[in-house]
C-alpha cells in the first residue's frame, strides 16, 4: 500500500529526474546557451544542497542517532555515514570514463560545431556505458531526493527543485552527442527524457532501504547525513565547476549565497 507521503516523494524524485527533457528541449529550440543564467542557477542550486545538507539534513541525523546511541557514538555515525556519501559519490565519478560522463558541460552552440560532432559520434557505440553512466549518477540524487521528501516536505521540494536545476544543462550535455551520433532529434530528446528515470529508481532502491531492512529511524539517522555527504560532493565537484565554466566565477557564487539565503529564510518561514 502506497502511502501519501511515498506518491508525493516519489513524484518530486520523477519531476527532479525528467527535468534533463528541459535541457534537451532547450538544445534543440535556442540558438545559445544563456550563460550568464546557467552560471547563477547552477551556483543557486549548490547553494540550496549545500546549506540543507549541514544545517538540516546532517544534524537530522546526528540528532537521531543521538537518540538511539550515545551522544558521542551518535555523532560519529553520522559524522561517518557523511564521509561515507562523499566517497560513495566520488567513487561513481570515478568509474565514468570522462567522455562518457553526462556532467561534462556542453554548449548549444556545439550542435553547429562539425569537429565536434566527428568526436562525438563513437557515443553511438558507446551507448550502453553512456545509459549506464548516466544512471550511475543520477541514481544517488533520486535517493537524495526521496529520502528528504519522505521525512520531511519542505526540504523535499527545496531539493528536488535544486536537483532539476542541474539537471537542465545535464539535459544539454547528453542531447547533443546522441544526436551527432544518430542524427535523430526525437531520439536525442527521448534519451536525454528517459535518462532521468534512474532518479525515481533511486528512490525506490531508498524506500526498499528504508520500509523493508532497517528500522526507520535508524536507516534515517544513517541515510540523512550519507545524503548530506552525496549532495555536498556534487556541489563542489560538479554544480560549481559547471557554473564557473559556463560564466563569470563572481556569478556563481552570487547565485551560491543567494541559495543559501533563500533556503535559510524558507526554513524559518516554515518553522
Amino acid at each position: 500500500m502506497f502511502t501519501s507521503a511515498f506518491v508525493v516523494a516519489f513524484a518530486l524524485t520523477l519531476f527532479a529526474g525528467l527535468s534533463t527533457g528541459i535541457g534537451s528541449a532547450l538544445a534543440f529550440f535556442t540558438k545559445r546557451t544563456n550563460t550568464k543564467f546557467l552560471s547563477v542557477a547552477l551556483g543557486f542550486s549548490a547553494g540550496v544542497m549545500i546549506y540543507i545538507s549541514f544545517t538540516e539534513m546532517l544534524m537530522e541525523g546526528q540528532r537521531l542517532l543521538i537518540e538511539l546511541y550515545t551522544p558521542r557514538l551518535g555523532m560519529t555515525f553520522a559524522v561517518t555515514a557523511f564521509f561515507v556519501g562523499m566517497f560513495l559519490a566520488a567513487l561513481i565519478d570515478r568509474l565514468v570514463p570522462h567522455e562518457e560522463n553526462p556532467h561534462e558541460m556542453h554548449h548549444i552552440e556545439e550542435m553547429s560545431d562539425k569537429k565536434e560532432a566527428e568526436r562525438q559520434r563513437k557515443l553511438l557505440r558507446l551507448g550502453i556505458i553512456a545509459a549506464l553512466a548516466i544512471g550511475l549518477h543520477n541514481l544517488p540524487e533520486g535517493l537524495a531526493t526521496f529520502v528528504a521528501a519522505i521525512n520531511d516536505l519542505k526540504l523535499g521540494v527545496a531539493i528536488a527543485l535544486a536537483i532539476a536545476i542541474h539537471n537542465i544543462p545535464e539535459g544539454i550535455a547528453i542531447s547533443i552527442p546522441i544526436y551527432y551520433a544518430t542524427g535523430s532529434k526525437i531520439k536525442a530528446f527521448k534519451y536525454s527524457f528517459l535518462s532521468g528515470l534512474a532518479e525515481p529508481i533511486g528512490a525506490l532502491i531508498g524506500c526498499l532501504v528504508i520500509c523493508n531492512f532497517f528500522d526507520e529511524n535508524l536507516a534515517t539517522g544513517f541515510l540523512f547525513p550519507a545524503v548530506a555527504g552525496i549532495m555536498v560532493f556534487i556541489s563542489l565537484d560538479q554544480l560549481l565547476p559547471a557554473a564557473r565554466e559556463y560564466g563569470e566565477h563572481h556569478l556563481s557564487i552570487y547565485g551560491l549565497v543567494a541559495g543559501m539565503a533563500i533556503m535559510a529564510f524558507s526554513l524559518i518561514l516554515f518553522v
